[in-house]
């Protein structure tokens, strides 16, 4: 079992149920039905790939295609799920956070990236007859 990686997965997904309890509870006072969606999809996202690493974890094998999955989920987490959750935020802060609108794509290719590692991994472990 890779501990990091696992704990990785089970904050990331204990986060996500938290921002999403308080999507559903407060936020939706105070932004609109649009920018709710957004957090929606944002929770979304970062607990599917936090359970993606919880599953990686249990792996019990220290593959590079492993390794470099459970890193490409971590940083798609953190550029796609977190541009949205501040560019939802962006009224409530009175900022301009647009800024941020291009790194959502690229946290959206970094899980294309794990997602393609987990795939070669399987390519790479194929049992041999």
């Amino acid at each position: 079992m890779n501990y990091k990686l696992f704990s990785a997965g089970v904050s990331f997904a204990a986060i996500a149920v938290a921002l999403g309890a308080f999507g559903a509870h407060q936020l939706k006072e105070i932004v609109d039905a649009k920018d709710l969606v957004t957090w929606e999809t944002a929770c979304r996202y970062q607990m599917y790939h936090a359970l993606a690493l919880v599953l990686i974890s249990l792996i019990s094998t220290e593959h590079k295609n492993l390794k470099r999955a459970g890193f490409f989920f971590c940083m798609g987490i953190f550029l796609f799920s977190g541009s949205l959750y501040f560019i939802t935020l962006k009224d409530v802060f009175s900022m301009n956070l647009k800024f941020l609108g291009p790194l959502t794509p690229i946290g959206g290719f970094f899980f294309i990236l794990g997602w393609v590692s987990l795939l070669l991994f399987s390519f790479s472990n194929k049992e041999k007859k």
